[in-house]
Parts: structure tokens; C-alpha cells; sequence
């Protein structure tokens, strides 16, 4: 969906349904993504439970103060960090490991290949969590999400020179804890 179609959505469902209505929508539509955006930077199921809650319950009391100048789901990055950002400032926000979730499309693998693939992605996602929170947000948003440069600048408040750098940077990183844990099984 394109910005203005996006827009128009909101505009049409605005003149012929409810609020509620728009809002359970857009929570069929793009519940998973704001509940794995949100986990991916709390790490905690829970605490990703309560913020996309929390997230649709300020879209439901905003809807109609998008303005169309991003995407819905820019729009809805956008509230999840701020809210993930106000949820850490609370005493209730701890750091733990990432319980990995893979949607597989209904694909039929072996159960070898499938437990290869699982432990693969699951060390991937281990090292994408080691790194700090600037480099990891701009990695899940551009290799998991799919947003363009300029989606994941609107999202993170920055300019897209600097989400550059930090693709760049965390890409290093990755590739340095990658190198430091062969060097590692090699010493074993």
C-alpha cells in the first residue's frame, strides 16, 4: 500500500465505519509486525504484549490525526518505538533473551533442514541482539520490516545519512561477533 492509498483508506473507512472497526483493521493487518518490532527491541513476550496493546489503544485514540505523510506502518513503527521507549523509562523494564519465532509460510521441509534453519536464524538473532539498541533498530526495521531508508528515518527521528551509518556500522559489528565466535570454535 502507497501513502496516498493508505490515506484514502483511512479517509473512506473514517466516512463508513467506526473508529473500533478501523482500528480491529488495522490490528488484523499489522498486529504481528508492531508485536515483533516491539519484541525485538524489549526482547520480553510480555512487555511486547503490553505495548502493541498500548499501541492500538493510542492509535484508536488518534486515528484521525494521521496525516498521510508515511505509511501506515511507518506511522505505526513510529508510536511502537516511542512507546517501547516510554515503556523502558517505568521500573518495570528488564533486559532477557530473545525466544525466536519463525513463520515458515506452510512450507513442508525436513525436520532436519527445518531444525538447521531454526538453530541458524536463532543464532543470528542472538548476535543482532547483542549489538546496542541504535544498530539493532535500524537492522530488524531494514532486513525483517523491509522499510525503505527514508521509512526507517521517519520511524527513528533521524536523517537517512544516518541510518546509513548505522546499517553500515551494524553490519560490521555483526560481521565481528560472527568472526570472534569461529575464532572461538576454532580454539575449542
Amino acid at each position: 500500500m502507497d501513502v496516498n492509498a493508505d490515506f484514502d483508506y483511512l479517509k473512506t473507512m473514517a466516512d463508513t465505519t467506526d473508529k473500533k472497526a478501523i482500528v480491529v483493521d488495522l490490528m488484523t493487518a499489522y498486529g504481528d509486525k508492531v508485536w515483533n518490532y516491539a519484541f525485538s527491541l524489549t526482547r520480553k513476550r510480555e512487555q511486547a504484549d503490553d505495548i502493541t496493546q498500548e499501541v492500538f489503544l493510542k492509535v484508536y485514540r488518534s486515528l484521525f490525526t494521521f496525516r498521510g505523510e508515511s505509511s501506515i506502518k511507518t506511522w505505526l513503527f513510529t508510536i511502537t518505538r516511542n512507546t517501547v521507549h516510554n515503556y523502558r523509562r517505568t521500573a518495570f523494564f528488564r533486559k532477557v533473551t530473545l525466544v525466536h519465532y519463525v513463520d515458515h509460510n506452510n512450507t513442508h521441509r525436513s525436520a532436519e533442514n527445518e531444525v538447521m534453519e531454526n538453530i541458524e536464524i536463532s543464532n543470528i538473532w542472538q548476535k543482532v541482539l547483542q549489538l546496542p539498541v541504535k544498530y539493532r533498530e535500524v537492522l530488524i526495521l531494514f532486513g525483517h520490516d523491509q522499510l525503505s531508508m527514508q521509512e526507517i528515518s521517519q520511524v527513528l527521528g533521524i536523517n537517512e545519512g544516518t541510518v546509513k551509518s548505522r546499517l553500515h556500522n551494524a553490519r560490521l559489528k555483526l560481521l565481528k561477533l560472527k568472526g570472534v565466535e569461529q575464532i572461538g570454535s576454532q580454539l575449542d
